[in-house]
């Protein structure tokens, strides 16, 4: 994903430390809209996440107060949840580099 045409400069100049943060504070805003969260930034990395961990304390005393019923469905939870989390980094030409992390 790469952000419009106004961010780079003319004739192919590699972008200042400003542009590239600017460059990636668009690229998060976009990802931020589609329901990503932030982890971590610096200057020129952000790591960002998408999804819960399963708060398995809860689905516990649900289950045992439920009489086993709750059961059910903490196994689809803890086996249809997913935590997602991406880096993304701006390089000295101003490109975002994406790497996933499990």
């Amino acid at each position: 994903m790469e952000p419009p045409p106004g961010y780079y400069e003319r004739g192919g100049a590699p972008p200042d430390a400003l542009r590239r943060s600017l460059i990636l504070d668009w690229v998060v805003n976009q990802r931020i809209a589609d329901g990503w969260r932030v982890e971590s930034r610096s200057g020129t990395q952000v790591v960002l996440v998408r999804g819960q961990p399963v708060n398995h304390v809860l689905h516990a005393i649900l289950t045992v107060f439920s009489c086993m019923l709750w059961g059910a469905a903490w196994a689809v939870v803890a086996l249809t949840n997913r935590v997602e989390r991406v880096a993304l980094t701006v390089d000295a030409q101003g490109h975002i580099v994406t790497v996933t992390a499990p």
